[in-house]
């Protein structure tokens, strides 16, 4: 005979149900766990790809920044350089400057100085000739008054006669 508790169960609804349910899970979960697991696993390939990438990025931005540091203590060396060799071209430049100075100064010291020893023997040039002038102004009022006519005459003629022998 047949057990009442299993005629009874399938001829409930919620039984079919349940059944139907699991049936329907069976069919559907084979590939609804191919898609779920194909995209998780394909989302965890996008996400290593990533991370690859990622870690690509950071290690070319490391690289980058030691060449970049690299670059800056070669700027930095060479600034170094530039500004010693400028201060190396002033030190340079201003010992020129001081030589030339010094050499133009002693050039004028010694222009002044030729002028000075010129413009003295003019004025001893110009003291000799006044002092003839006088000698010669007192010696014509001197034989003026002192003389006479013929002693004059005589001594004009002497001059006269002397005259060729001294211009040559």
């Amino acid at each position: 005979m047949a057990d009442p508790t299993s005629a009874s169960l399938l001829a409930k609804p919620e039984f079919w149900v349940a059944v139907s349910f699991v049936a329907f899970f069976v069919v559907v979960w084979k590939p609804l766990k191919g898609a779920l697991l194909g995209g998780l696993d394909a989302r965890a390939e996008r996400i290593r790809k990533e991370l690859d990438e990622a870690q690509r990025l950071r290690e070319e931005a490391q690289t980058l920044l030691a060449e970049l540091q690299r670059k800056q203590r070669d700027a930095m060396q060479e600034a170094d350089a530039i500004v010693a060799r400028a201060r190396s071209e002033a030190e340079r430049m201003q010992r020129d400057a001081k030589r030339r100075l010094e050499a133009d100064l002693k050039r004028r010291e010694d222009q002044a100085l030729q002028r000075i020893a010129q413009a003295e023997q003019a004025a001893a040039h110009e003291v000799r000739a006044a002092a003839v002038d006088v000698a010669l102004a007192a010696t014509r009022q001197l034989l003026t008054n002192k003389l006479d006519a013929g002693v004059q005459a005589r001594l004009v003629d002497d001059a006269i006669r002397e005259l060729p022998g001294k211009l040559n």
